[in-house]
């Protein structure tokens, strides 16, 4: 639980970076922060609940409905903070999506905020290595690679997958 806590922390403070995006323009929307309050809770020492559960679902929901992609993705990363606390122990690539996408979907939320300018998504990537734990890497290091995937926001998670397999 323990470790679960320390991903789980990773991916709500990358979701919590963009949530302003959503919510600005879903004001009357409160499923993206329920999720982050519920990913809050988890890391914060609470057991991990249907609430984490639910709280992603709607989430995801919630970004499936959003208007913009910077507005979907902020929503999503919001889902995948919820989902954190029941990250899958069996070593399946997908499973890096749990702990990385979050912080890369961060990432192209900042590139689409600039523009469309590629170096400000790299310059968020690289501080979101920076604020990986060694606990965090480790975990990540049980699982392969990251799927690649042709989506700006794949490249992203690639990115920092591998940055992150190579600091320690």
């Amino acid at each position: 639980m323990d470790e679960l806590r320390v991903v789980a922390r990773y991916v709500v403070e990358s979701a919590e970076e963009v949530l302003p995006v959503f919510e600005a323009a879903n004001p009357s929307d409160p499923r993206p922060r329920a999720a982050i309050d519920a990913a809050w809770e988890f890391v914060n020492g609470a057991r991990r609940t249907k609430l984490q559960r639910t709280t992603s679902l709607d989430a995801h929901r919630a970004a499936k409905e959003a208007a913009t992609e910077a507005e979907r993705l902020a929503a999503r990363a919001a889902g995948d903070a919820a989902s954190a606390a029941y990250l899958h122990p069996i070593a399946k690539a997908t499973q890096v999506g749990h702990i990385l996408r979050a912080a890369a979907s961060a990432a192209l939320v900042g590139e689409l905020n600039a523009g469309g300018d590629f170096t400000v998504g790299l310059k968020l990537i690289e501080q979101a290595g920076q604020r990986a734990t060694p606990v965090l890497i480790d975990v990540l290091n049980r699982y392969p690679l990251a799927p690649t995937g042709k989506s700006r926001a794949a490249q992203l998670m690639t990115i920092l997958d591998r940055s992150l397999r190579t600091s320690l």
